[in-house]
């Protein structure tokens, strides 16, 4: 039997007989994190996967942004059969997700209880301990379609019409059939932390390990305004007649997706003048500070706002704290040596506090601009005042944090959240991401505008999300209204730029799994051109 020869991340070899897999060739490794998946240059495969050369491999576990995605993968299927055994004639939606899990919604003839909740957790439990293999299944498109249709997952099976592969992949838990658009881990025993949280209403959020949390289940923290504004988003989609990928799709190749474009960016404005009535009921208010995760839109909702708030009669005068920046050489280091411009003190506080007392007294002052490509702040004669008339409006990643304008009471301010929560999904049982979206925003900005390649952007992504478990989302609930920055048509267009970006990565890349991942979601997306996108859209801000 010819054998081959694996090569262990310590540097340590051994033999096989060709055609092993890799849940062979790593069950007697031990490591601190149960590995979920291996990695070959750069490519992440499941450990059902079987190796027919010699390799040199890389282990993959929940400590990593691909691990997440795969044990998040496996956990839905988890939860769907767990549901469907216990309720046949019940429908689970994946909705979204929320600040440390995953939003679902189960359909049912009665309303779900508590203890309902319990059941399923302890039908998931019990699949776990079966240690029940998660089996790849390749079935024919055609067959896939007429499968899909037999289900009564329509929205399934008009994706399928759409591809142009011969073959779907997809995966087998007991006698269920499904995809989740992500590689599953070897077996349901790979998925023993997790936790069920129930809300009401039928809908359940699913808890996992991230990156973040270091492999453990992080405790869940409910934003009711969040979950609230992203369902009134899903209604307004629902009402639209867009609730899946296949029907936005439809739009595009009738040529009838401008019409809903424009009804999309009246949703958006339709928030943001809701924002200003806000803030001019409100009057103490002298401050109105704009927070969000990167590529929540930010700059684009802080000049839109403008515009209505002059439009009232008002003075809004705007600032970045992005424009505050320390130079780049004093930026703090985190753990591992690199910059945290995420944290609190990469703003240079001393500057910001000192140049809003001055507005505030209403003098003629001076405001820096950031030069993100050389790392420093620059003046090019850019002053501001305040008149009787003036709103000041700040925006930037810690605006909800009092500690960045510790000397300025709350009731003189107005806290605005932005997120991208988009409401379209792929079909019921996958939604497109919050992050994905946001990486794939940032990307396209991050390229056009600060000289950064796609490496650059992922590389720096998993400490841009850390520090957003930090210093964002604790202050959530400070916030005085939420404002949904995701456009239902936005990744059609967004794709016209990214995917060139995603397939230029060679395979040596540290980042290529990651960048084959994102470009093969994007596939499923009909692409829109730029041109129908209004200039004054929130989109504008990523492609120009």
């Amino acid at each position: 039997m010819e054998k081959i020869t694996i090569t262990y991340p310590d540097g340590s070899t051994k033999e096989f007989p060709k055609n092993t897999t890799f849940h062979e060739i790593v069950k007697d490794v031990k490591t601190s994190q149960e590995i979920l998946a291996i990695k070959i240059d750069q490519q992440v495969l499941p450990l059902s996967a079987k190796a027919n050369q010699s390799e040199k491999i890389g282990f993959v576990d929940i400590t990593q942004l691909a691990g997440v995605k795969l044990y998040q993968a496996g956990l839905k299927f988890l939860f769907l059969n767990a549901v469907m055994e216990l309720y046949p004639d019940a429908e689970v939606r994946f909705l979204h997700s929320v600040p440390r899990g995953i939003l679902s919604e189960v359909y049912m003839t009665h309303n779900l209880t508590s203890e309902d909740v319990s059941k399923i957790k302890s039908l998931m439990a019990s699949y776990v301990e079966k240690n029940l293999p998660f089996q790849t299944y390749n079935m024919d498109v055609k067959e896939a379609h007429k499968y899909y249709k037999k289900v009564r997952e329509d929205e399934k099976a008009a994706i399928i019409d759409s591809l142009s592969t011969k073959v779907v992949s997809m995966y087998r838990l007991g006698e269920r059939l499904n995809f989740f658009y992500n590689i599953m881990p070897y077996s349901t025993s790979s998925l023993k932390q997790f936790e069920l949280v129930f809300l009401g209403k039928n809908r359940i959020v699913l808890v996992s390990p991230n990156v973040a949390s270091k492999g453990k289940v992080p405790e869940y923290v409910h934003y009711e305004n969040i979950v609230e504004n992203f369902m009134n988003s899903k209604k307004w989609l629902r009402r639209m007649g867009v609730p899946y990928l296949s029907t936005l799709n439809y739009l595009v190749s009738h040529s009838k997706i401008k019409e809903f474009m424009d009804s999309n960016e009246l949703l958006y404005e339709r928030d943001l003048m809701r924002a200003a009535e806000h803030i001019i009921s409100m009057r103490d208010v002298r401050m109105v500070l704009i927070a969000g995760p990167s590529s929540s839109g930010k700059t684009t909702t802080m000049k839109r706002l403008s515009d209505i708030l002059r439009s009232m009669g008002y003075d809004p005068v705007g600032l970045s704290t992005d424009d505050f920046f320390v130079d780049r050489i004093d930026t703090p280091r985190n753990e591992f040596g690199q910059y945290d411009y995420e944290c609190l003190q990469a703003i240079d506080l001393e500057l910001f506090n000192t140049t809003l007392k001055k507005l505030l007294k209403g003098e003629k002052t001076e405001i820096p601009i950031y030069d993100f490509v050389n790392g420093k702040k620059i003046y090019k004669d850019r002053k501001l005042q305040l008149s009787d008339n003036s709103i000041l409006l700040i925006e930037g990643l810690h605006c909800l944090n009092d500690d960045l304008i510790p000397y300025i009471e709350s009731k003189y301010k107005f806290k605005i959240y932005l997120s991208p929560f988009m409401p379209l999904s792929i079909d019921r049982h996958n939604y497109i991401s919050t992050l994905d979206l946001r990486l794939i925003r940032r990307m396209v900005r991050d390229f056009g505008t600060r000289g950064k390649s796609v490496d650059d952007t992922i590389s720096e992504w998993n400490l841009v999300r850390v520090g957003e478990e930090k210093y964002i989302f604790p202050y959530v609930y400070q916030a005085d209204m939420i404002i949904n920055t995701a456009l239902a048509y936005e990744i059609g267009v967004l794709k016209v730029y990214a995917l060139p970006l995603l397939l230029s990565v060679g395979v040596e890349s540290p980042y290529y799994s990651e960048a084959r991942r994102l470009a093969d979601y994007l596939q499923g997306f009909f692409p829109i051109p730029k041109e129908l996108v209004k200039e004054t859209s929130v989109l504008r801000e990523f492609i120009g």
